[in-house]
């Protein structure tokens, strides 16, 4: 008789076990790599634009702590359950309540995963083929581009979890070590010092502004937190690695980003290290900053598409990443502003995942089809995030969402 079974080794549907945890260094590199993107880049040049030195390191340090407080909780709950964000949301949201956020984080995500092919493709075309790239102008060639970084993208994110900790192991200390080599060789060679040259420009954002900035910019992606701790081997060890690596992983990326800005007026160490005459190096480095954070995204989008409909993981992250490759030049031109009003839709739902793991945690749960204050706790909670500017945009999301969830809670019970 024949006992052998299909393995699911990125553990769709079911916890993690024992057999299926990795290593704390490859847990690492998987966190670490998940914050290298570009994007946050743009936001270390906001910082450098509006805020000294000293202001810049009190934002980091002030919107670290808070990024810890919520990612080292969604790390925690992942690891030590073993579940994926969206198998923690069918017992928070309900079974069907779930899709919901699955369709949320697999919408974003799959959008961001566009955004960063285009990111690469677009430089490299104007850099390396001389082309001229605008909205209205797209040579045929940058599409090329495109189509050539998704499908080697696609094709890593689609073998799940063990092939983003190869391309991490890699990627993560040749982006870490060049572009932190590329960043010292342009203090060197610049005019003033660090200090001098970032009392350059406006100066008018506050500290608590750039903080919120700091949150904003991986608030969202890091709600997906659950979907790579859970293959850490504790609770404590998941936190652990999260806070460090993201609070590393983020810091590093704003400092390139406010280098290359102050340094040659760009906004991603891309820029730096061709002022430094070392473009295939720059290349390199680009390509694999993208590559590690769009394979994550692309994972999550794939567990979230998985939870909507029922297929396998490995045919909705080919979905997501065809669409997201397809998309890619129209979603760069057209839709980061939407993107970014949609990554204030996500912290209430982890806000929410946490508030439920830890008020039953230890007790049986008894999943519901659709858990109804969970879901206005979401939408009240993005609408509040997108709507009240003042103080922080996640946290007030995050606020609304808890209490919409805990007053339905009480509500519930009282039934």
């Amino acid at each position: 008789m024949n006992n052998n079974k299909i393995i699911d080794a990125d553990y769709t549907t079911s916890a993690v076990d024992k057999v299926g945890r990795k290593s704390n260094l490859s847990m690492f590199m998987v966190m670490l790599g998940f914050t290298f993107f570009s994007a946050s880049m743009w936001v270390g040049q906001q910082l450098a634009n509006g805020l000294t030195w000293n202001e810049f390191l009190w934002a980091l340090l002030l919107g670290g702590l808070i990024l810890a407080a919520y990612t080292g909780a969604l790390g925690w709950i992942g690891a030590e359950s073993g579940l994926t964000l969206d198998m923690l949301a069918r017992r928070s949201f309900g079974t069907k309540g779930s899709w919901l956020p699955s369709a949320m984080i697999s919408f974003t995500q799959t959008g961001w995963f566009g955004v960063g092919l285009a990111m690469f493709a677009i430089p490299v075309a104007k850099e390396f083929l001389g082309l001229e790239v605008t909205p209205d102008n797209m040579p045929l060639e940058s599409y090329l581009l495109v189509a050539i970084a998704g499908i080697l993208m696609t094709s890593s994110a689609y073998y799940g979890i063990k092939s983003l900790t190869i391309v991490s192991y890699f990627a993560v200390p040749a982006v870490a070590i060049l572009g932190t080599i590329a960043m010292i060789l342009a203090i060197h060679n610049g005019d003033a010092g660090l200090v001098e040259q970032f009392a350059k420009g406006t100066k008018d954002m506050g500290i608590i502004a750039g903080a919120g900035l700091v949150v904003g910019s991986f608030v969202s992606g890091g709600t997906a937190t659950p979907n790579f701790t859970r293959f850490a081997k504790s609770g404590k060890v998941g936190m652990i690695i999260t806070v460090i690596a993201f609070f590393l992983g983020n810091s590093l990326m704003f400092l390139f980003g406010a280098v290359s800005s102050i340094y040659v007026g760009g906004n991603d160490i891309f820029e730096v290290m061709l002022n430094l005459n070392l473009f295939y190096l720059a290349v390199l480095v680009l390509g694999l900053n993208i590559w590690t954070t769009n394979d994550n995204a692309l994972y999550t989008s794939g567990l979230g598409l998985s939870n909507i409909f029922g297929f396998p993981k490995k045919a909705m992250v080919f979905v997501a990443g065809f669409i997201g490759t397809v998309a890619a030049i129209w979603l760069y031109w057209n839709f980061c502003d939407w993107l970014n009003i949609l990554n204030c839709t996500l912290p209430p739902v982890g806000a929410i995942l946490i508030l439920h793991y830890f008020t039953h945690r230890g007790k049986e749960v008894e999943e519901k089809v659709v858990d109804w204050s969970a879901i206005v706790g979401v939408v009240a909670g993005a609408v509040v995030a997108n709507l009240v500017h003042w103080g922080f945009a996640s946290i007030n999301g995050m606020v609304v969402a808890a209490i919409c969830w805990s007053v339905g809670q009480l509500i519930q019970k009282r039934k």
